[in-house]
């Protein structure tokens, strides 16, 4: 970290709301360049972390239209002027974590601006019918129109990168598609020192994550419902309510639970669903740090974190009948699935090498933007 030292960074990221895994990154990169001014969309002192906290955060114009901190996504059609405002005239390296428009942040020429690059804009991009698949025909013609200018500026602001890092070999090839850049593939931590196996498990499967609409919690919940086997849900989100509605007796619902519950939480399950398509997905690798296989959809970030048969299984269409299919080949599968492999297979996630890849790339960007600045 010393070749990082007496640099002014900025770090912006698209909102600080919650501590889910684009915001872990983000305090881990505090961690790396010791406490740089954050900046986002909108963000909420309260909801920061120790380390976050220890940097000052700034925020855009939309920060104070009403209800931003709730229903930020509703001005979404302002936010490439809310990235713009920022002024970064002052910094050396600027580092941009996002899955949405804050890559198209204005820096100097001398400026190193770095992008940790989750996903291109999904809701813009390549999963626009995921999101929208349960919007009337005005709400979705209207959305449409929006994205698509969207989709135009995050095209235009990928342009305003130096050097791009994805979480994954999903994310790299979506960059490589979308914007026409290379990346390098660096995981995001995960912190699977917490997590510990438990010599006894309960007889539950689980589901971990926000339920909102491409998690696709309900095909965990009709799953289960129609088989009758225990689920629990952890999590919160718009989808509640709904999925509550679909859900039988063996389905329970536990709403948030806290880090060290859900440690417990994982080490007893008999495996973890994860039936959404994520760039990358913290929540299979907690759930392995735990000793504990993963039934997965088999796109996205679970094939570079879940190896078939020996950490979890897969199911390849987004249907009941699939993931239903998946499960009994599981429970015939037995006691093969050994958690102390399970757990190495973890251990190529921790946040120590995340914080050893990352500052070597850093560096390396760095040492290029100046060397070639300075040969302009």
């Amino acid at each position: 970290m010393s070749s990082l030292k007496n640099i002014r960074v900025a770090l912006a990221h698209h909102w600080f709301l919650t501590m889910s895994g684009g915001e872990k990154v983000c305090e881990a990169i505090c961690e790396i360049l010791d406490s740089p001014d954050l900046y986002s969309i909108v963000g909420d002192p309260n909801s920061l972390s120790p380390v976050l906290k220890k940097s000052v955060l700034n925020t855009s114009f939309i920060q104070n239209l009403p209800g931003s901190k709730k229903y930020y996504r509703y001005y979404a059609a302002f936010f490439p002027l809310a990235v713009e405002s920022f002024d970064l005239s002052s910094y050396e390296l600027a580092i941009s974590s996002d899955s949405s428009v804050v890559k198209g942040i204005k820096t100097q020429p001398e400026t190193c601006h770095i992008c940790f690059c989750h996903s291109p804009m999904r809701y813009a991009w390549n999963a626009f019918h995921d999101y929208t698949r349960n919007f009337g025909t005005i709400k979705k013609s209207l959305t449409s129109v929006v994205m698509s200018y969207l989709a135009a500026y995050d095209y235009v602001a990928s342009a305003r990168v130096d050097f791009f890092a994805a979480p994954s070999e999903t994310s790299r090839k979506r960059i490589k598609k979308y914007y026409r850049r290379d990346a390098a593939v660096i995981h995001p931590p995960c912190d699977v020192e917490r997590f510990r196996a438990s010599s006894q498990l309960d007889n539950y499967y689980l589901f971990v994550g926000r339920l909102v609409d491409y998690k696709r919690a309900d095909l965990a919940v009709k799953a289960f419902s129609q088989s009758g086997k225990r689920l629990l849900v952890v999590g919160t989100g718009p989808e509640l309510n709904a999925l509550k509605s679909m859900s039988s007796r063996n389905v329970e619902f536990l709403g948030w639970v806290d880090d060290s519950e859900l440690s417990g939480i994982y080490s007893r399950c008999k495996a973890l669903i994860f039936p959404g398509e994520e760039d990358f997905g913290i929540v299979p690798v907690e759930a392995q740090a735990a000793g504990r296989p993963v039934i997965a959809y088999g796109k996205g970030g679970a094939l570079e974190t879940v190896i078939p048969n020996e950490t979890g299984v897969f199911f390849h269409e987004k249907s009941v009948e699939s993931l239903a299919r998946a499960i009994a080949e599981f429970e015939k599968l037995g006691d093969q699935f050994d958690p102390n492999k399970i757990m190495k297979n973890a251990n190529r996630f921790s946040k120590q090498n995340f914080l050893t890849r990352f500052e070597k790339f850093i560096c390396q960007c760095l040492e290029e933007h100046r060397s070639n600045f300075s040969c302009s």
